[in-house]
């Protein structure tokens, strides 16, 4: 790596992004609101939900390694289209986070209301006639297929040229076929999955690399390459930097669901524990067990009557099973992998080379 990688990043170049990613989102937001509010007064506090959930919070990591992509591939540093480009992958994100809470009949995300609690307890406020929870759930399913419409909409409209754009697209619409049916796996594996095979942790791998590696860090960097003209060489070589890092970045991010502060987190602790998600952690966990604890781990994850004590042993059970020293090992090895890829791809701008490394730090060193 040159020296220029050698030297922090500053914050400056990591934050303008995100200033810029915020702004872009604002002004799309501006103008559908408008939208809505012609369409019908009363789909004001959808699209108040909605901007509320846009803006309010959130890392914008894909956004991030798109626009680093794009400068990587020699990509000017100013311009409106790029920023709308890599914002749109926030909408895609937004619709994911919508769905994926209501599926895991998630409370709260970022510390406020889920957008299916919201609109429960919006039907609550007013006193509507029918069933809320229904309601909740109804508006959330709507409002995540929306802004899985829009990102699209950002995306092609964003500016850049069209050419640009073209070329970018096949790996736009195939992160987002990865991600949706990496989430159909996530939702199968606990209602059809047999933890005790041996295909528990091959399966749980595939979940991993499809529901979030690729998504997350792999598809963004290569659409912000292809949006500014890169060849197979570099797309390929920020590929291999991207999917470790994004192993390592989801890896980080179950055990933070299972032993993060929800301080940090923003979720209850031991979420994923109560939401029964299906992780490699877990996988893991089941495999380090005595076979009475690992059937207990295994009957009582994700049952819908998890008091806080309960939880709180579950967690005290992959503790000891060892799990979260193997998927440490295991994050280590990633981030090996990760950098060397990094250090060798034939980027155009080392300022790229040097901020990458800095997100790929932020993604993955994060105490719990």
């Amino acid at each position: 790596m040159t020296s220029s990688s050698n030297r922090p990043a500053n914050p400056i170049d990591v934050e303008d992004v995100r200033a810029r990613v915020n702004a872009a989102l604002a002004a799309f937001m501006d103008g559908q609101s408008a939208l809505l509010d012609k369409i019908s007064p009363q789909l004001v506090p959808a699209a108040d939900a909605l901007r509320d959930f846009l803006l309010d919070g959130g890392k914008r990591l894909r956004p991030a390694f798109c626009y680093w992509g794009w400068r990587g591939a020699g990509g000017p540093a100013g311009g409106e289209g790029i920023a709308n480009a890599a914002a749109a992958l926030e909408l895609l994100q937004a619709s994911a986070l919508v769905h994926d809470d209501l599926m895991d009949r998630s409370d709260t995300r970022r510390g406020l209301p889920s957008i299916h609690r919201r609109f429960e307890a919006l039907h609550r406020a007013n006193g509507w006639r029918g069933d809320r929870e229904q309601y909740g759930a109804s508006a959330a399913v709507l409002l995540g297929d929306l802004l899985l419409i829009w990102c699209d909409e950002l995306f092609l409209r964003s500016g850049l040229e069209p050419a640009a754009v073209l070329a970018a697209k096949p790996v736009f619409d195939l992160m987002r076929t990865e991600v949706m049916v990496g989430q159909y796996l996530d939702v199968l594996e606990p209602v059809a999955g047999d933890s005790a095979d041996e295909g528990a942790l091959d399966r749980a791998q595939t979940v991993l690399h499809y529901k979030s590696a690729k998504y997350t860090i792999e598809r963004p960097l290569q659409v912000g390459a292809l949006l500014a003209g890169a060849g197979p060489e570099l797309v390929a070589a920020l590929g291999a930097f991207g999917l470790p890092l994004g192993e390592a970045f989801q890896l980080r991010d179950d055990l933070l669901g299972v032993f993060g502060d929800p301080a940090v987190t923003g979720k209850p602790a031991g979420d994923d524990l109560r939401e029964g998600k299906r992780t490699l952690l877990v996988a893991h966990a089941m495999r380090g067990l005595p076979a009475a604890d690992a059937r207990h781990l295994d009957e009582r994850l994700g049952a819908p009557d998890l008091v806080p004590e309960e939880v709180a042993g579950l967690r005290d059970l992959v503790a000891r099973s060892g799990a979260p020293e193997r998927v440490e090992r295991r994050i280590d090895e990633l981030m090996r992998q990760s950098l060397a890829a990094l250090e060798a791809a034939p980027l155009a701008d080392e300022q790229a080379r040097t901020v990458l490394l800095a997100l790929a730090e932020a993604a993955t060193v994060r105490k719990y």
